[in-house]
């Protein structure tokens, strides 16, 4: 049934997600004209009234991370002059959110920064999936809804589990232990940590494997793929541990810089990612990446934001 007084509205980021969310709600997507001065000064122009309405901007702060972010920022501050009654910012992935505390001495916090700037631009909500950090959602004074890919992801990986005894989950490091056995339990599966230190950022060394893989099939689990640095180490170092096979899985494949070819030329099998962020131009079309839709799951939050309901409910 078709939602009455809401418009979603999408910058430039990722207007597939957006196209689909909106086949799920029945709704059409928000008309807006998002142009560049020629100093390069972004420009928004909304196309449609959205006067006493609950609108929802669908954009992950993804690469290019500065012009989404000003994007998403200028289209919040054009819909809120606009009179629009709530604008809650769809943000499937939450860009700068890996500095979410000082980890040196005279180092920024960008999580609370992007954070800052999103109030200031008057977000009256945010809707975001799988933060690095869920301690992020402190910095916002306004409600937070935090969604989570498992329910998409879990589906998509019970083909790779044939008998629960030969395969197991792994965590590529100590701070994913909780998410890989959320995943572990779903799927029936047991668990298995990748020791590792990181020397400085996007670098790791594994270290040990705590857990039993020897002949086993192994699926990683992270929250995004970035250089895949910490990925392809991993996968190393469970293939010389005597796994069977090595697959893996992320909410957000980031793939910057040498990820792509440092997966194609590791020891994993498949890679399977959701549609928060669109694959980088040199991983479409290859056999080894998988892309599981989130659009589903991000709708049906947002209707049960527009409509009142629980949004928790979704994960029960």
């Amino acid at each position: 049934m078709p939602l009455r007084s809401i418009w979603v509205f999408s910058g430039n980021a990722n207007l597939p997600l957006a196209q689909a969310i909106c086949a799920y709600l029945e709704v059409p997507l928000g008309r807006s004209k998002l142009s560049r001065f020629s100093d390069g000064e972004l420009f928004v122009e909304i196309g449609e009234n959205v006067r006493g309405v609950d609108v929802f901007v669908v954009q992950p702060t993804c690469s290019p991370v500065n012009d989404h972010l000003m994007e998403l920022l200028i289209m919040i501050d054009a819909l809120k002059r606009a009179s629009a009654s709530s604008v809650t910012a769809v943000i499937p992935y939450y860009g700068y959110a890996r500095q979410d505390r000082k980890v040196a001495p005279r180092t920024p916090i960008t999580a609370k920064l992007v954070a800052d700037l999103l109030s200031a631009s008057g977000v009256s909500r945010l809707l975001a999936m799988d933060l690095h950090a869920g301690q992020i959602q402190g910095f916002f004074d306004v409600p937070f809804d935090h969604l989570y890919a498992m329910p998409a992801l879990v589906d998509s990986l019970r083909p790779l589990v044939g008998d629960k005894t030969s395969t197991v989950m792994v965590s590529p490091d100590a701070g994913g232990v909780q998410r890989t056995r959320a995943y572990a339990r779903r799927l029936g599966i047991d668990l298995a940590i990748v020791d590792k230190r990181r020397a400085r950022a996007n670098e790791s060394e594994v270290m040990n494997i705590i857990g039993e893989v020897k002949g086993r099939s192994c699926i990683l689990c992270d929250d995004m793929v970035d250089t895949a640095g910490t990925l392809c180490n991993a996968a190393k170092a469970l293939h010389n541990a005597g796994a069977s096979k090595v697959y893996a899985c992320a909410t957000h494949g980031v793939l910057s810089g040498p990820a792509v070819k440092r997966i194609q030329e590791s020891d994993i099998e498949q890679v399977i990612v959701t549609d928060s962020i669109p694959l980088p131009e040199a991983a479409r079309g290859n056999p080894k990446y998988v892309v599981v839709s989130v659009a589903n799951l991000l709708a049906e939050a947002i209707k049960r934001i527009h409509l009142g309901d629980s949004v928790s409910s979704l994960f029960i």
